[in-house]
């Protein structure tokens, strides 16, 4: 029984109002140290993603003033979700087919996470860390004595 989307995700998820000015979600993105904001409530449907990079590159490298600037205006639609027990190698595969970082987690018609890049690296990091201490504890218990 493999990993399940719901066992990488982050349950915390910041949503906002689409009339919400992308420097008030700038800040609150810092304030709750999220790097994506849905846009809408934590039900289906979502209107929307906007992320750090949406600002940046949306916003602020264009010289626009970020109180002016709706989130609604900057943010990706479609939001691409998977439910929570979509396995996460399928969840993984449909991230790189869609060239997406972020993959919003549904349980019914209810947000529950979001699986990001860091969160799949995280989890895989534990899973190699754990073989590794499994192969480690075999090959030491398998090493001839010298006698």
């Amino acid at each position: 029984m493999g990993l399940k989307a719901k066992d990488i995700m982050d349950p915390h998820v910041l949503t906002v109002d689409v009339g919400t000015d992308a420097q008030s979600c700038a800040k609150m993105l810092v304030g709750h140290h999220q790097r994506c904001a849905l846009l809408g409530t934590d039900t289906l449907p979502i209107r929307g993603i906007v992320t750090e990079w949406d600002i940046i590159e949306k916003v602020v490298a264009l010289g626009r003033d970020p109180a002016s600037v709706r989130v609604e205006e900057i943010a990706s639609f479609p939001v691409e979700t998977c439910p929570v027990d979509m396995p996460t190698d399928e969840v993984v595969a449909r991230m790189v087919e869609r060239e997406i970082r972020r993959m919003v987690v549904i349980h019914g018609d209810r947000v529950v996470g979001v699986i990001t890049a860091r969160c799949v690296m995280s989890s895989f990091r534990k899973y190699i860390d754990q073989l590794s201490a499994e192969i480690a504890g075999y090959q030491s218990s398998n090493m001839p004595t010298g006698n």
